[in-house]
C-alpha cells in the first residue's frame, strides 16, 4: 500500500495494543510503525497479539520524543476523539485518507518505490489520547464519528477504523489495481457471481410451475386469486435469480407434484 505513511503511537501502556495495531497494519497494507516510549517493548504479549504480523513489530522503531517520531513527514495527522477550544483542521477517516493519498501519492509514483514525503498518522496514550501540545503539532486532526452516546474505542480499534479507509481509497484511487476488491458481489449481476442470471422467460416458467403446485395442493384458488401471482412474481423478479437457482426451485416443485400422485 503507501510506503510512505507512518503510523505513530505515543507512550503506548498495554503491549498488547502495540500487537493489535501490527496486524491491523498488515492486514490493510501498512508496514512502518514508530513508537514513543512505550511502556514495554519489544514484549511477549505484543507479539502473541500480533498473529502474523510479527515482521512490522520487528521493523518497529522506537524513539524519545514526538519530534523524532515525525521527523522527515510532511505532513502529520492526530488522531482526536474530543473537541478542542482552538478549532483545529478535523476531518472523519474518509476524508482522511483522500487527504494522506494527496500527499502520500503523485502522478509519478509507483507503489513499492521509496518515497520521500511520509505522511504520520498519530494515535494517543490509552486512556488520555493526545495531549493539547501534541494535537497542536499536527496539520489535521481525524476524528471517528462514534455513538455520542458511547464514544469509548480501544486504540487499536481506532487505528483499525482510520487504516481501513485508507486501503479503500488506496484500492479505489491508486490506479493499480481495478479496485473489484472494493465492490460487493450480491446478485447474479455482479462480477464473482458463479452463475448467470436466470432469462425471464426461466423465471416465468418457474412461476407457471409454483402456480401449478400450488392448485394442485389447493394452496391457491384460480377463481379467487386475490394478489397472490403477481406478489410472488415481484418477489422472484426482485431476487433475481440465477440459473440454477431457478432449477432447484422447479426440481423441488416436480417433487411435490410426484408426492401428490403417489399418494393418489
Amino acid at each position: 500500500m503507501y510506503s510512505n505513511v507512518r503510523i505513530v503511537m505515543m507512550n503506548t501502556s498495554h503491549p498488547g495494543n502495540i500487537g493489535a495495531v501490527a496486524r491491523a497494519m498488515k492486514n490493510m497494507g501498512l508496514a512502518e510503525l514508530c513508537l514513543v516510549s512505550p511502556k514495554s517493548f519489544p514484549d511477549i504479549v505484543a507479539e502473541r497479539r500480533a498473529a502474523g504480523a510479527k515482521d512490522i513489530l520487528a521493523a518497529t522503531k522506537v524513539v524519545d520524543t514526538f519530534d523524532e517520531a515525525v521527523e522527515g513527514c510532511v505532513s502529520v495527522i492526530g488522531a482526536s476523539a474530543r473537541g478542542r477550544k482552538i478549532p483545529w483542521p478535523v476531518m472523519n477517516p474518509r476524508d482522511c485518507a483522500e487527504k494522506v493519498r494527496e500527499f502520500a501519492l503523485s502522478a509519478e509514483q509507483v507503489i513499492g518505490k521509496e518515497n520521500q514525503n511520509k505522511v504520520a498518522i498519530v494515535f494517543g496514550q490509552e486512556d488520555r489520547g493526545l495531549s493539547n501540545e501534541e494535537l497542536q503539532r499536527c496539520n489535521y486532526h481525524v476524528h471517528i464519528p462514534t455513538n455520542p452516546e458511547y464514544g469509548s474505542l480501544n486504540v487499536a480499534m481506532a487505528l483499525q477504523v482510520v487504516v481501513y479507509e485508507l486501503r479503500m481509497d488506496y484500492l479505489l484511487y491508486s490506479g493499480l489495481g481495478d479496485g473489484k476488491q472494493t465492490s460487493s458481489t450480491l446478485s447474479p449481476e455482479d462480477e464473482g457471481w458463479d452463475e448467470v442470471i436466470a432469462t425471464s422467460e426461466e423465471v416465468e416458467g418457474l412461476m407457471g410451475h409454483l402456480e401449478q403446485v400450488m392448485i394442485k395442493t389447493e394452496f391457491y384458488d384460480p377463481d379467487n386469486p386475490r394478489q397472490l401471482i403477481p406478489r410472488l412474481r415481484r418477489l422472484f423478479q426482485r431476487s433475481r435469480m440465477d440459473k440454477i437457482e431457478v432449477n432447484i426451485m422447479r426440481g423441488f416443485l416436480n417433487t411435490v407434484l410426484k408426492a401428490i400422485k403417489d399418494k393418489r
